[in-house]
Formats: C-alpha cells, structure tokens, sequence
C-alpha cells in the first residue's frame, strides 16, 4: 500500500504522470478498495478524533479524468457519466429501493437501506443505517452504525481540497428531515439533531441545558438532542438574527436506545 501511496502522490504533483498505466491501475486499485471499505477517506482512532486519508482522495479526484463517458441503461432508467453505479446488491446484503444511486466507490455495509436516495463515490455508510427517502450521502462523508438519516437530509461532500475533513455522523446518531450537515461538520455517537437543523464547519451550536451556555463549533458532542436556534449579531446596518443550533437535553445511555429518543423528543418537544 505504501507503494500505491507514493505513485498517487508523485502523479498529483505531477499531472503528467497520470496518462502512465502504473498510475492508473493505482489509481483504479484505491478507489477498488474505497468501493469494498478496505481504504477510508477518514478513519476513527481510539481517542475518538478521525484522521483524513487525503492521498485516498486524491486518487479519487484523478479517477475522473480516467474515466470514459459512456451510456449505462437501468430498466427504464439512463444514465450518462463517467461513474459506474454500485451492484450485486443482494450478496452485499443491502437492501435498495428504486430509484436509490449508490455510485462505484462508495461502500455501503451489510444491514444498510438505501430508500430512495443518493450515495456518492468515497462515502462510507456502516452497517444497519437507514438512508431514507431522498437524501443524500455527499463524497467522502462518513457514516456510522445504525444511523438514521430522516427524509430529505443533505450530508455534504468533499474532495477538494484533498486534506479537507468530510462529514463525519458517529454511531447510533438520529438526523432529522431536512437536516443540512456540511462542510466537515461531525456528530458524535447517539447525537439527536431535530427537524431543519443545519450544521456547518462553523456553526455555532450552544449547550443551553446549564446556567452557563457552552459552545462548540461544527461538532455535536455525543448524546445531545439539537434544534434550530438565533443570536443576535452586531453588523454595520444594524443587529439581526443569526441562525445557530441549540443542545437543549441529553439521550440518556442507560435506557434502550430507540426509548431514550423518543422520550427526549417528548420532554424538549422536538420534531423529527
């Protein structure tokens, strides 16, 4: 692997190198072992931080221009691009409900359902997540155990730059419908974001359970049920609202997990 990773690296320094056949059965091997969840774009480590493969993406932005394109026909449906889509969904032991997308290079575990959904090349979606129904998975997000990600949800993607950190939904985490998560935002284990939150590598999101508010930025910490907030914010022209999101309680470990969401959403009156 060492060995792949240096040609990659010489051949994104060097975009000449890139028309070599060695360059590209590299290339052509990473995204390989992306689409099998042998390679990660981000990995977790044991402290609970994630490190950014960004050489895996690089060889994911020049698989691209390597790529041909050509018609692909499904049913009734077309397509034309570049992108091989996902197959051989029943030995995966995934289930897909038409018109679901999953493109080649995404992995997408055992136990997973993708409703009628989109799932981009270098995601990496674990086992028992629920993908409902037209969300999407952007490139390179990274996404837990038993994870549910309500109708209309919007994970963003990344590529570029290469050493930009992906989304990251830790296990076990709730994302309610149209909830907007971007721009390398993470949401720890268990986390509970309410309908409309959005949450981006910026984003204010305030603990208000406490007399003292405590922030964060662009990261949910474990556990934490979340809705849509405001501040006020000075600016030239005066004063306004700014959007933000509010920790307003905590999914309690120590009950079954699906009791604990469902009383937490009753006590804080959240909607999903």
């Amino acid at each position: 692997m060492e060995n792949v990773k240096e040609i990659i690296e010489k051949a994104w320094e060097d975009s000449s190198l890139r028309a070599n056949s060695e360059t590209k059965a590299a290339i052509e091997y990473v995204v390989e072992q992306v689409d099998k969840g042998l390679l990660r774009t981000a990995q977790p480590n044991e402290d609970g931080s994630w490190t950014v493969n960004d050489w895996v993406k690089k060889a994911i932005v020049m698989y691209f221009p390597i790529r041909q394109m050509e018609v692909q026909e499904v049913g009734i449906f077309e397509y034309h691009d570049k992108m091989k889509l996902k197959s051989n969904y029943a030995s995966l032991g995934v289930r897909v409900v038409p018109p679901a997308v999953a493109r080649y290079g995404a992995f997408i575990a055992k136990g997973v359902i993708l409703m009628p959904s989109y799932v981009n090349i270098g995601a990496y979606v674990d086992a028992g997540t629920m993908v409902d129904t037209w969300a999407t998975v952007g490139s390179c997000a990274q996404i837990g155990k038993d994870v549910h990600l309500s109708g209309g949800v919007g994970i963003g993607g990344v590529l570029e730059p290469p050493q930009a950190a992906p989304v990251i939904i830790e296990d076990g985490a709730f994302i309610g419908s149209r909830c907007i998560v971007v721009e390398g935002a993470r949401v720890g284990k268990r986390a509970v974001l309410g309908a409309g939150v959005t949450i981006t590598g910026s984003s204010k999101i305030i603990d208000v359970t406490g007399p003292e508010p405590i922030e964060y930025i662009g990261f949910v910490p474990e556990n934490s049920v979340v809705i849509p907030g405001g501040f006020m914010k000075k600016f030239p022209a005066g004063e306004y609202n700014v959007p933000c999101a509010l920790i307003i309680g905590k999914r309690k470990e120590s009950t079954d997990l699906k009791t604990s969401l469902n009383q937490a959403l009753r006590e804080n009156n959240v909607a999903i």
